[in-house]
């Protein structure tokens, strides 16, 4: 069967959106950690703005974090930010009170035993690349052409890889055929290992000079995909980015994958999917299944075990701490520094 993944680089405009929002949830948690967020963020042709609801003792001046994350990302064009922040309705504040269900909500956590990252092997491939290409155009001065915009997109075939698909923005005066082999010998090899046979394709419809907010509009929260399982799970229908950890589409979403990687971990199964329902007004999550590949039934033991109202997998999974433009890009799971990839006791 043949499976395909698409990662954004760092500098697509999606996620620039992404990383933007997460960063202000961040210093809003650095300065209240009970803060209440729910931002999102657009941008196209050299502006860009961030709005939303905040309920916070902390005073962040969004505009310069914009500024700076954007900088840092690495554009050398000045964004103009227009922020329009502001607390929540008295209706929503009271749904955020209770229980920390804002909304309704199905969350979604699978773990794999086929990668010690516990992920689908296509979209490890691929992440991998798409880090690979951000890190040599930041740090190794022979890349200095690049540029942040970009895409990469995988695909196997059983574990075969079948075809990679690097698309990158680049400096006018690169040579493309120098490009070419070089992304070939110090992105593609190094990542994946020699690939005779493999269809290989880079920026194979041409010149890819202009990007970023120049050339395309974003959005944060449309690449739930790539944060999660690169759209080879199930993954729910509601984004992470920009929201403070107790809401339910976050923390049921970590406490899943958490609780998946746990029972493969433990030999319980090959492969584990987790299902949780959450709805307004409510605590416990409506519904919570979990099936192996096999199609055996384990919710008894992740019942027993794991605690999914939103209160408890914040404290014991330690979300209030900043954490979260770190996973804006390259997806939330996999990497051994976040709290809910922790091994379970």
């Amino acid at each position: 069967m043949l499976k395909t993944v698409e990662i954004p680089l760092s500098g697509h405009p999606d996620k620039v959106c992404d990383q933007i929002v997460e960063a202000l949830l961040d210093e809003h948690l650095r300065r209240d950690p009970n803060s209440r967020v729910s931002l999102k963020a657009c941008g196209s042709h050299g502006m860009l703005m961030v709005g939303g609801t905040v309920d916070s003792r902390a005073d962040v001046d969004a505009a310069a974090i914009v500024k700076r994350v954007y900088k840092e990302i690495g554009y050398d064009d000045d964004i103009e930010p227009f922020v329009n922040i502001e607390r929540p309705s008295e209706d929503v504040a009271r749904q955020m009170v209770k229980g920390g269900v804002q909304g309704t909500c199905g969350v979604y956590g699978y773990a794999t035993k086929e990668t010690r990252e516990f992920l689908p092997r296509a979209y490890v491939y691929a992440t991998a690349l798409a880090r690979r290409i951000d890190d040599l155009r930041k740090h190794d001065p022979h890349f200095a052409f690049l540029r942040p915009d970009g895409k990469v997109q995988l695909t196997m075939d059983g574990e075969k890889i079948v075809s990679v698909t690097l698309l990158v923005q680049h400096d006018p005066s690169v040579d493309r055929g120098r490009m070419q082999s070089l992304l070939l010998e110090q992105v593609i090899v190094p990542v994946l290992g020699e690939q005779d046979g493999v269809q290989i394709f880079v920026n194979s419809a041409g010149a890819f000079e202009n990007g970023g907010f120049w050339a395309s509009a974003g959005a944060s929260g449309r690449k739930t995909s790539a944060d999660t399982y690169g759209g080879l799970l199930p993954h729910g229908g509601v984004a992470f980015s920009g929201k403070d950890p107790l809401h339910p589409c976050r923390a049921g979403a970590y406490m899943a994958r958490h609780a998946a990687k746990a029972l493969v971990q433990d030999g319980v199964a090959g492969n584990v999917l987790i299902h949780a329902t959450y709805t307004i007004g409510t605590e416990e999550p409506v519904s919570l299944q979990a099936v192996t590949g096999a199609g055996k039934d384990v919710t008894d033991q992740i019942r027993e075990r794991f605690d999914f109202r939103p209160e408890s997998i914040v404290e014991t999974l330690d979300l209030r701490r900043p954490q979260y433009q770190d996973v804006s890009v390259y997806g939330s799971f996999g990497r051994a520094e976040v709290p809910w990839e922790e091994k379970s006791n």
